[in-house]
């Protein structure tokens, strides 16, 4: 069981979505959700972040997409333990997947939505 995950998601819909689904897997102990990836951003660099053990990110977001949330994030966590990230998307656009494959932090793509069987999956993957 994970301690926190972090959603990050524009939809309202998804991030509820998301939540019940992880939340009836019993898989996470605590969800953080933010609609913005910038907010989300803001959050994990304070310093009484408590940490995260997953973050589930979208990649077509306003503002701050998934992949812009990634090189700020990769470039401000050089310091401090990274957590696994896994794209949580829409898109099935194979230059997507290719383009998350090329972070550090990105274990994982999955397309949205986020099916009960693949929680548990989550939990497994950041234990390998």
């Amino acid at each position: 069981m994970l301690d926190r995950i972090l959603l990050i998601d524009d939809s309202e819909p998804d991030l509820i979505y998301t939540r019940i689904v992880l939340e009836r897997a019993k898989v996470v102990r605590e969800i953080v959700d933010f609609e913005s990836a910038r907010d989300a951003l803001a959050w994990l660099e304070r310093p009484d972040c408590p940490g995260v053990d997953l973050i589930l990110l979208d990649i077509n977001m306003p503002g701050m997409n998934g992949f812009d949330f990634l090189r700020a994030y990769e470039a401000a966590t050089v310091r401090r333990r990274t957590p696994s990230v896994v794209m949580l998307s829409s898109s099935a656009d194979p230059a997507d997947r290719r383009c998350a494959e090329g972070f550090g932090s990105v274990r994982g793509f999955v397309t949205k939505p986020l099916a009960s069987g693949q929680a548990q999956g989550l939990v497994d993957l950041i234990g390998s």
